[in-house]
């Protein structure tokens, strides 16, 4: 008997663990890994603009459920700070016949100062500079993850108001072209 495939969601701020993570899932599941920063780096280099990241993690989700739809596992490795944004991607891979399983990522906000310092200090072609109030505002902004999310527990919400399916909402987040 097949396996389902299963869709791997990484949930954190930077330079919290997901990539290390999702790396490790990678090979242990012989799952796609689709890692955002690496696209905009890529494309982008020095900048890291708004409307091409959102463009490229919608690109990436649309690789990420074919593979899903052919079979593959795939581990997306975005951060995925709302709630809207998880329940979106589940949604999705429900729609295919695949699992989730969510990790969530967490550290003190010393910690991850640490870690922002240490990458860039490091490996500065894998990063953007972060300041203390640009963290700040992160996490403020971040949804953190119920344990019924974490664990598939808790139903799916309803797309958000003025969107009939996630499938719509997700069209509207991630735009299919910087157009």
């Amino acid at each position: 008997m097949m396996r389902k495939p299963t869709l791997f969601l990484t949930v954190g701020l930077p330079c919290t663990g997901k990539t290390t993570t999702a790396r490790r899932i990678e090979t242990e599941e012989k799952a796609l890994r689709l890692t955002k920063d690496e696209w905009v780096k890529a494309l982008h280099g020095h900048e890291n603009p708004s409307s091409a990241t959102d463009v490229i993690e919608g690109r990436l989700i649309q690789i990420g459920l074919r593979a899903l739809e052919l079979g593959n596992s795939v581990v997306i490795d975005f951060g995925l700070w709302s709630r809207d944004e998880r329940s979106a991607l589940r949604q999705a891979a429900a729609d295919v016949g695949a699992t989730v399983e969510m990790r969530y990522f967490e550290l003190t906000p010393a910690e991850q100062r640490e870690r922002v310092d240490r990458r860039q200090a490091e490996a500065p072609q894998t990063t953007w500079p972060m300041s203390d109030e640009e963290l700040a505002e992160w996490a403020a902004s971040f949804e953190i993850p119920t344990s019924g999310e974490l664990d598939g527990t808790e139903p799916i919400d309803d797309p958000p108001a003025g969107f009939a399916t996630w499938d719509k909402w997700r069209t509207h987040r991630w735009p299919p072209s910087v157009f």
